[in-house]
């Protein structure tokens, strides 16, 4: 069973991130992962790079769903006020 903490060490690990929160239960996982390396990119871009860094998890079903909030630091500083 996977841990909050070792999905978002592996994230982090794979993008730079200015701020990254992951939480979940085991198997589903939440995470707001803000990043420089969205700039430029579509949802669906962000998604897939994110998706990518735990394409192994992922293959081997050691994760089985992560719902993801993708934004950069400009989006994510006027999203807080």
């Amino acid at each position: 069973m996977m841990h909050p903490e070792q999905v978002r060490r592996i994230i982090a690990e794979g993008i730079a991130c200015e701020h990254l929160q992951v939480a979940g239960d085991g198997q589903h996982f939440e995470a707001l992962i803000v990043s420089d390396e969205f700039a430029g990119k579509s949802r669906v871009q962000r998604q897939q790079a994110v998706n990518q860094v735990l394409r192994q998890l992922f293959d081997s079903g050691e994760l089985h769903a992560l719902s993801m909030k993708t934004q950069t630091p400009e989006e994510w500083s006027a999203a807080r006020g």
